[in-house]
């Protein structure tokens, strides 16, 4: 059974032009969401910024007809409806200012979890997916909890991935829970559930999965946790408003970066370069400014050397073999050693610089990591 709060909570979030900040507001200013329903019209308007057009909806029988169906629907589907004024959301999510006002829940959500949060492009590449594999293998055993958005691509490798090494995860979603979107993530939905992990939502059971609700969730999945992994995006890609929520929770953005001529790297490059986003060099490196400390036995190195060459293209794999790792070579001997013009070179010394697997020195000279 729900409380009474919790039914005038969805009636009050039902009301046109009510959204998180006016609710946090109106109970903020008034003590509890049904003292909020109850008062007179003449006392809202007498609340700072709350209009004729906001106040005129508050206590319509409509909103409360509503809201009683909607917690009889949680109640036969097992969800939780937490509220943000009684402190029932997630730590981190709780400090956002823009916090949804009511998180609807399936699942177990343990506190004790540290949430971390990746995104990326639904046009997920091997490049990605190799990364997601050996960043979740290092942490597995690291007390965390993944965060995502249940999209096909990055979102469902991170789920997926997640599963097989045992490591809880959270699926944010666009809609309500009287659907599942996409369709093809349904038995992973269920599987989340059946391995301790949770979905939540903002969204009632009368919220389809509508484009403008995705960038909503987006600012969910940012504030969950204290640090966002951008795996792959395009420019202007939906991972960036991620990353730019996250950022204004003055949170922590790392972005994987890649080929400059790789269309779904172009994304991470470009927030790595405008210095909103750490870059991704070394899993080992990641891992320790996460906090995730202890004993690993691997080298450090983004994926084991034999995988780094399947990603590279035939001219980075060319100048990589010519740079040494003790002696530095200058721009203009490896042009001369590889037989190729300076200016064609430094395109991909750039990129190789940016993946890790060189190091640029002063003079323009160049050490292999």
């Amino acid at each position: 059974m729900f409380s009474e709060e919790t039914l005038y909570s969805v009636a009050l979030r039902h009301c046109p032009l009510i959204g998180d900040i006016i609710f946090r507001k109106l109970v903020g200013e008034v003590g509890s969401a049904k003292e909020v329903w109850d008062l007179s019209k003449s006392g809202l308007k007498n609340i700072y910024g709350i209009g004729k057009k906001i106040s005129l909806e508050i206590g319509n029988p409509d909103h409360l007809d509503f809201a009683e169906k909607e917690l009889k629907f949680c109640e036969k589907n097992n969800i939780k409806i937490n509220l943000r004024h009684q402190n029932d959301l997630p730590a981190f999510l709780n400090e956002c200012d823009d916090a949804p006002a009511i998180l609807y829940q399936k699942g177990i959500y343990d506190p004790s979890l540290k949430p971390l949060s990746l995104v990326g492009t639904r046009n997920i590449t091997s490049y990605g997916k190799h990364f997601i594999q050996d960043f979740l293998e290092e942490v597995k055993n690291k007390n965390i909890i993944t965060v995502s958005g249940l999209a096909l691509g990055v979102d469902t490798e991170v789920h997926q991935i997640s599963l097989t090494n045992n490591i809880p995860t959270v699926a944010v979603l666009a809609h309500g829970f009287h659907t599942l979107y996409p369709s093809k993530n349904k038995k992973l939905a269920e599987k989340i559930l059946e391995e301790n992990g949770v979905l939540f939502s903002e969204f009632n059971s009368s919220q389809k999965p509508d484009r403008e609700n995705f960038i909503q969730r987006n600012r969910v999945i940012a504030g969950l946790s204290p640090a966002t992994i951008v795996v792959e995006t395009a420019f202007g890609g939906g991972s960036i408003s991620t990353a730019t929520f996250a950022l204004n929770y003055n949170r922590e953005v790392f972005a994987l970066p890649g080929r400059i001529s790789d269309k779904y790297s172009q994304g991470c490059n470009q927030l790595i370069f405008q210095n909103k986003a750490g870059v991704i060099s070394m899993i080992s490196a990641m891992s320790e400014q996460l906090g995730f400390h202890g004993d690993s036995e691997k080298t450090g190195e983004l994926f084991p050397r034999s995988e780094v060459r399947i990603h590279l293209s035939e001219s980075q794999q060319n100048i990589l073999n010519a740079i040494d790792k003790t002696q530095p070579i200058s721009l203009d001997e490896l042009s001369e050693k590889i037989e190729t013009a300076t200016y064609k070179i430094l395109p991909d010394l750039l990129q190789l610089e940016i993946s890790g697997y060189i190091k640029a020195l002063s003079g323009r000279q160049y050490l292999a990591i």
